[in-house]
């Protein structure tokens, strides 16, 4: 008919033009994204200018007391009229470039401190690029060196002795700063400090490779992320060298794929590393909690700190999160009378370093918050400890409270006025703060090796740090994914703190992996932003990831001495994940996801019982019926800390 006719004419016609506009904002996103690099190019090229023109470089082998020397590099402004503090950055990853003629393009954690004036010093750790000794992943802290030992804390000390005594016109003041492994550095120089060593600033710090930091969570491996560092981190090369090694292509981009073939890790060697990584070497004869982890962490060392100290960290940092949170933790426990602040903003690994912080993903926080971290937070930090200006009055914990997108300052972290209280399962995919009343037996899926869960929504080789933020909608499709959520809440709710699922579980198997995902779901209501969405991802009903966690099962009494499940036998497994500080607004439901794949995030888990995990064979890999109680005396939940309006 030609009502019918009519109708489908403008359907068509919203369809190109619906087209037309899309393609109109992706045009107008990347002319702005052109626009914004090509900005940010002739601001580095100014920078670069600035620096070679108010700077002098200048290159020295530092002695240890071992008698090994690191190369450093260090940048003394021109004028001569003052002294200057000393900067201090130790790095495995090269302080290229070399040559007394050659500059970097940027100095410091942040060009306002770079043009405040300071002396900045940048070393090659021992046993990297021009660096002279062995280089020991991690090296573990020694508190009884005598005579010649060193360790990571005696080559900061000696380092730091040698700059005050022998860089021309500083002030005798040191500070110290560092991203990731280099904030494990940063952490090591606090340790036993130079008396002239006054402010640190351990940036997203490696604190335990097996608990929670980068290559372990809960004792589960982060495949692509270890995998791929070691890979060209992990390569053995000559030395001295001023050259980073070729990294091995994967020869795709598609991660789940490339993973999935090389499971089980026991190919590894024979696949793609050929004996060639030692620390993988090391690595695979470690799988549990034994010395060689637990010397390499740094938390029960950070004890009588002198220097003030600044711990700096994202909510979404998906590799570093645990380390500061536990680092500053384990300092202001171990040091009372110590000077210690504790900063976590928005961020992803290092992205308060670097860029504006307004958004990660498809998820924006309202502000640039990694400018308001460098200029309110850090340089005001160094200015009053290193130069006796102002008074920073900095909080204890100065922290960024998502989903509200507000700063929020507090006299210690977690709040004090935080309370605990917990989230229940309850049947029909129910969650609520109220435990169940009855019986309600239990929820149940299938967990096969084969076809594991993906953690991201989109084609990745490595770890996408936006899956801190992904969309869950395609998870919880699956049907080896629980879903719960609550009602849609009529108030805020604002979690600050720990979280610690508590689950009632049974599995077909011997082991099992389980990952907790803490969600928050938008209304169905939410409007799109496209100019700030070009891929018209829709935020309606939108399940944004807030924290996701993984726990293998089998350290759910010891992390030293695992031990398998017993077959359809009810076990409490109770873990902890990282602190959110997160508001989820009214209109908004909270949920939990619960899986026992998280694929290629996490290694597969064969859900048989092997003494070496890492060595398990094809055939060890099984499925499995993993069954979740929300029973009166079964009530798993997941532990919260809230702050009430």
């Amino acid at each position: 008919s030609a009502k019918s006719a009519l109708r489908s004419y403008a359907a068509a016609l919203l369809i190109i033009l619906g087209t037309l506009q899309g393609s109109a904002l992706a045009q107008v996103r990347s002319a702005t994204d052109r626009d914004r690099a090509d900005k940010e190019k002739e601001r580095q090229a100014q920078v670069s200018d600035y620096i070679k023109a108010n700077y002098t470089k200048y290159e020295y082998q530092v002695p240890m007391r071992d008698g090994k020397k690191l190369f450093t590099s260090v940048y003394v402004p021109k004028d001569n009229s003052q002294t200057y503090p000393i900067l201090f950055d130790r790095t495995p990853y090269a302080v290229a470039p070399y040559g007394p003629d050659n500059y970097r393009t940027n100095l410091g954690p942040s060009e306002q401190l770079m043009r405040s004036g300071y002396i900045f010093a940048y070393q090659d750790v021992r046993g990297r690029f021009m660096s002279e000794g062995d280089f020991v992943e991690v090296r573990p802290f020694n508190p009884n060196k005598k005579g010649t030992d060193i360790d990571e804390s005696s080559d900061a000390y000696d380092t730091i002795d040698f700059l005050v005594k022998n860089v021309p016109r500083n002030n005798g003041k040191v500070g110290m700063w560092g991203i990731s492994y280099p904030g494990f550095y940063t952490a090591m120089g606090m340790i036993d400090a130079h008396p002239a060593l006054k402010a640190v600033s351990p940036q997203a710090p490696i604190a335990d490779w097996f608990i929670g930091d980068d290559f372990h969570h809960n004792g589960a491996l982060f495949m692509p992320h270890m995998l791929l560092f070691e890979a060209a981190f992990g390569l053995a090369r000559p030395k001295p060298t001023t050259k980073w090694p070729e990294r091995l292509d994967p020869g795709t981009p598609d991660g789940y794929n490339f993973f999935l073939g090389l499971e089980p890790l026991s190919n590894v060697n024979e696949k793609y590393f050929h004996r060639q990584v030692k620390f993988w070497d090391e690595f695979i004869q470690h799988p549990n909690y034994d010395e060689f982890w637990k010397s390499r962490s740094t938390l029960q060392h950070l004890k009588n700190i002198k220097p003030a100290v600044l711990i700096v960290g994202g909510w979404y940092d998906a590799e570093d999160l645990w380390g500061e949170i536990h680092s500053y933790e384990a300092a202001n426990r171990q040091s009372p009378q110590g000077d210690v602040k504790f900063v976590m903003g928005p961020w992803c690994h290092g992205c308060w370093g670097r860029g504006e912080g307004e958004h990660l993903g498809y998820v924006w926080f309202g502000s640039k918050t990694s400018v308001f971290y460098r200029e309110n937070i850090e340089f005001p930090f160094f200015e009053q400890y290193l130069k006796d200006r102002g008074d920073a009055k900095l909080p204890e914990a100065f922290v960024f409270e998502t989903g509200s997108n507000e700063w929020k300052q507090y006299d210690a972290w977690p709040p004090k006025q935080a309370k605990q209280t917990s989230l229940y399962l309850h049947a029909n995919g129910k969650l609520s703060f109220d435990p169940p009343a009855a019986n309600e037996a239990f929820d149940e899926y299938v967990s096969d090796p084969a076809k594991p869960v993906p953690f991201y929504s989109e084609t990745q080789i490595g770890m996408a740090q936006p899956y801190m933020v992904d969309d869950q909608r395609w998870a919880g499709r699956r049907t080896d994914v629980l879903v719960y959520q609550t009602d849609v809440l009529d108030r805020d709710v604002t979690l600050a703190g720990p979280l610690k699922p508590s689950l009632f579980v049974s599995t077909t198997g011997t082991d099992s992996d389980f990952v907790v995902k803490l969600i928050d779901v938008y209304p169905d209501d939410t409007t799109d932003t496209d100019d700030k969405n070009p891929a018209h991802v829709r935020l309606a009903a939108y399940q944004q990831l807030v924290r996701g966690e993984p726990f293998r099962g089998r350290f759910r009494n010891s992390f030293e001495k695992p031990e398998p499940f017993e077959p359809g036998k009810t076990t409490k497994v109770e873990f902890a994940m990282p602190d959110v500080n997160h508001t989820f607004r009214r209109g908004h439901r909270i949920m939990v996801q619960i899986q026992s794949t998280w694929f290629p995030l996490v290694d597969i888990n064969p859900q048989k019982f092997v003494p070496n995990i890492y060595l398990a064979a094809p055939a060890d890999f099984q499925k499995a019926t993993q069954r979740v109680y929300h029973a009166t005396n079964a009530a798993s939940r997941i532990n919260v800390t809230t702050l009430q309006p």
